[in-house]
């Protein structure tokens, strides 16, 4: 069996007039992540360790910020897209263990919906999909709440 283990990281700022879209879910919030996309670092952060343990580049080369096709880009297409360029190569998903940091809003109670909005996405367990929050105790852009970001490692294997 070959099993490859790649890592991702996104970051978007936040600002107001957006939706908040974190996992594949709205949040309600005062304010949402900018970016040409749908912003929902969770998910980018996902796609780029998917993406960087096939060897196939990154998030930006495949689906650039300069596109029309994807502007406004529900990030769960991406997800879906990205799953679909993984197994294209003979891939599979083993597991993802991701982590959100934001001050507000409070991350865990929407943990269990991104989980299962993610898992069929992905067409997989929930119990593939490890979802974690943390603050940066009010350090930094994130602690300032001027963004979130998020990070992912993913293990896919071929058998």
């Amino acid at each position: 069996m070959n099993i490859r283990v790649g890592m991702g990281y996104d970051v978007h700022q936040l600002v107001e007039g957006r939706d908040l879209w974190l996992g594949g879910i709205k949040i309600a919030h005062t304010k949402g992540l900018l970016g040409h996309s749908d912003a929902d670092v969770l998910i980018h952060a996902i796609c780029d360790a998917l993406l960087g343990a096939a060897n196939m580049r990154d998030i930006g080369f495949h689906f650039p910020d300069t596109s029309d096709e994807t502007l406004n880009m529900d990030s769960k297409l991406i997800l879906d897209r990205t799953m679909h360029l993984i197994q294209s190569r003979g891939y599979k998903l083993g597991n993802i263990d991701a982590t959100i940091c934001a001050e507000r809003p409070k991350i865990n109670p929407h943990v269990p919906a991104m989980k299962q909005c993610l898992a069929q996405v992905m067409h997989t367990d929930e119990d593939n999909i490890s979802i974690k929050a943390t603050t940066t105790e009010h350090l930094g852009f994130t602690g300032r709440e001027e963004g979130i970001s998020a990070y992912a490692t993913v293990l896919i294997y071929k058998e």
